[in-house]
């Protein structure tokens, strides 16, 4: 049922980017990073243990506001992301497989019947084809680690379509918070539905386009519309239900769990002259039978202006 909703939905996205409301030039409008690690977080090199987001954004403008139709505002993201057992040299009996993701992307915002809408396909290749475990080994040359033997027996070379579709509605709770509940629904490396809800205590991503980070969940800014200086304190969470993961097959000493949660929060800082940071903590629950416990995760994004 959900592969189905989303594959029209993707049909409708599609067909919409061809309109006429298209016929006028896109440009280049800005773009948006956010790295998470878990070094960033409890220290460890383990389970979602990093990730690399790069999101690019075309549109004929940006007011502060989502445009009225699908294909108007697009996104064109990559995105690159290990994962691993507990112990990369000795990997424990029941832990799971190593993976390196490396997805590509096209998804559009629109605001639809007053609710915040994004739709988009990516493809998610996994295995050695993605050269992340040799980017990997490489990092723990240079920096003295131990070699990620666990990559001998990492998920295989596979190519995994992947819908992925999200609703929102951002509520004010006076002139400076809100409160964001929103559905998620994807379909394709991992499918699961998703019920969560974000607060923002501050300014920042007030007229800016907020984008979500797959892993913690934390939102990071790609467009902003005259933002203004000071700091934001930013909480979420969010649990899911999940039916299938490409990262955790079947017939294996990893079970998937069907449920996971997560809980997050940030700080946001905005300076004069378009500089800005952010820094955030999400706490990620066990994913399959056997994981020991959860884990902290940190996320970084900075826009320096020199």
């Amino acid at each position: 049922m959900i592969i189905r909703a989303l594959a029209v939905a993707a049909a409708l996205l599609a067909a919409g980017t061809g309109g006429p409301a298209l016929a006028e030039p896109m440009q280049l409008l800005g773009w948006g990073r956010i790295f998470s690690n878990d070094g960033l977080g409890d220290g460890q090199d383990r389970w979602r243990t990093g990730a690399y987001t790069v999101s690019l954004l075309r549109g004929r403008g940006w007011s502060g506001d989502l445009p009225p139709a699908l294909g108007e505002l697009l996104e064109f993201r990559a995105r690159a992301e290990i994962i691993a057992p507990a112990n990369l040299s000795r990997p424990a009996a029941g832990d799971r497989r190593y993976a390196g993701v490396l997805s590509f992307g096209l998804h559009s915002h629109a605001r639809l019947a007053g609710f915040d809408t994004s739709l988009g396909m990516d493809l998610a290749f996994t295995g050695p084809q993605t050269g992340l475990d040799d980017f990997q080994r490489a990092m723990h040359d240079l920096l003295g680690a131990a070699a990620p033997q666990a990559a001998s027996g990492q998920i295989g070379d596979a190519v995994h379509p992947t819908l992925l579709a999200e609703i929102g509605r951002s509520l004010p709770l006076g002139t400076a918070a809100e409160l964001r509940p929103f559905v998620e629904a994807q379909a394709g490396l991992e499918t699961y539905v998703r019920l969560g809800a974000d607060l923002t205590l501050g300014r920042y991503g007030q007229g800016a386009l907020m984008l979500r980070e797959a892993t913690t969940g934390q939102r990071y800014r790609a467009l902003a519309d005259d933002p203004s200086p000071g700091f934001t304190l930013v909480l979420g969470g969010d649990i899911a239900h999940v039916w299938d993961s490409a990262l955790l097959p079947g017939g294996e000493a990893a079970v998937l769990k069907d449920s996971r949660s997560r809980l997050r929060a940030g700080l946001a800082w905005q300076g004069r002259g378009g500089a800005s940071g952010f820094y955030g903590l999400s706490w990620l629950s066990e994913e399959f039978e056997g994981q020991a416990e959860g884990q902290l995760v940190g996320s970084l994004s900075l826009a320096l202006i020199f």
